[in-house]
């Protein structure tokens, strides 16, 4: 096993129903699960699903209803026992678990975020991030101070004393993610944790959750039935049919190649514009000058490359503005500098930005958009024709 790799699954099944090992060879035999239900009175749930999570990995399982990916996730700390297969954590193979090594992996290992929140409504905020700890017997002071930290991380310090009636949906949620990372789980299992949640809370929810994630470096397992947010917050995605996985790949790869009609099908309605970011369409700045090199240098620089404006930069490569072919060649005539045209006001942004965020900023700008560090160093550039095109 690779050593990044924090969870392994292997040939998963789980099958709901009185005997339900004695169904296995049905499924093998690819009778379909209706037939199953009405001949058996056992239900498919999931089956022979494998795949790993590496540390510090977003791992996206995505499905229509009934697809198996909520029973899978519940598999993973064994609120639903598997019918056959084995699930490692660390190496080792929690199936084979005794009960107080399975409440030990569940106290101290792993935590789950819940779509309803699960908050108890007679403890205040702080009283709800700390239960997991007064569970496991961690004195008041460590575990208050531990739950503050916690709150702080997720956007809720100074709420501690409200109690959750008193609180928005998203705000809710957040208390949710608090209380599961107060325990400083190895792994963090999301079931579908932000679809009550409006649109806009949502999105606020997706972007605190990759912030987190970025912080922390821990394993997430995320479910959701939105291919979108899918697409947006995965590292890597599993995409379930009837209790199988489809197609396991990055969105990239998986838009870009789809591995089958159902996945084609799947993917056809995505708004590439919010889960595609500048990486995926910037182009390396390779057509650059430095105000040392001049006006000449800049003027060659266009001809070469065929383009109409070029960016400056220091030595360093830190962008310092950009400057036009008509403005450099009516300068060059007028004995003027490149310093002296040099447009400063240049729209910038990071390799991180959503295309969607791009578009405003492309259809006002005459001049590409440079995507740069947080040291302002020119990492590429994005002309209005590459936001467009990622959207088709």
């Amino acid at each position: 096993m690779s050593e990044n790799v924090k969870i392994t699954v292997e040939h998963l099944s789980k099958i709901f129903g009185p005997k339900p090992k004695s169904v296995i060879p049905m499924v093998k035999d690819g009778v379909p699960k209706e037939d199953i239900l009405a001949k058996t009175n056992h239900t498919v749930g999931v089956y022979d699903v494998s795949f790993d999570v590496k540390e510090g990995e977003l791992f996206v399982i995505m499905g229509l209803s009934g697809s198996g990916k909520s029973t899978l996730i519940r598999c993973l700390n064994f609120l639903n026992k598997p019918t056959t297969g084995s699930i490692f954590v660390d190496g080792e193979d929690i199936s084979k678990y005794n009960s107080a090594q399975l409440k030990k992996f569940r106290q101290n290992k792993i935590a789950m975020v819940f779509q309803h929140f699960g908050l108890f409504n007679h403890r205040t905020v702080l009283g709800n991030v700390e239960y997991g700890l007064e569970i496991r017997g961690v004195p008041k002071n460590e575990r208050e101070k531990i739950a503050k930290k916690n709150l702080d991380i997720v956007g809720l310090k100074g709420w501690e004393d409200k109690y959750p009636d008193e609180l928005s949906g998203g705000m809710q949620q957040r208390v949710g993610l608090a209380r599961a990372l107060a325990n400083d789980p190895d792994i963090l299992l999301m079931d579908e944790p932000f679809s009550a949640l409006d649109p806009l809370i949502r999105r606020e929810m997706q972007m605190e959750l990759l912030d987190i994630q970025e912080r922390l470096q821990k394993p997430i397992i995320f479910i959701t039935h939105d291919v979108n947010e899918a697409f947006k917050l995965g590292d890597r995605v599993a995409v379930m049919k009837d209790g199988q996985i489809e197609q396991i790949g990055t969105p990239d790869e998986i838009l870009n190649d789809p591995a089958s009609d159902y996945i084609d099908e799947f993917i056809k309605d995505i708004d590439r514009s919010k889960i595609l970011q500048a990486e995926t369409i910037m182009k390396k700045p390779n057509a650059v000058v430095t105000l040392k090199e001049g006006l000449k240098a800049a003027i060659k620089e266009m001809k070469t490359n065929e383009i109409s404006s070029v960016f400056v930069v220091d030595r360093h490569r830190k962008l310092l503005g950009i400057v036009g072919i008509e403005d450099a060649v009516k300068a060059l005539e007028n004995g003027q500098t490149l310093e002296e045209i040099l447009q400063k006001d240049v729209k910038t942004t990071s390799k991180d930005t959503y295309i969607q965020d791009l578009i405003p900023d492309a259809i006002e700008t005459k001049y590409p958009i440079a995507v740069v560090d947080e040291d302002n160093r020119l990492e590429g550039i994005i002309l209005k024709i590459h936001v467009l095109s990622g959207l088709i």
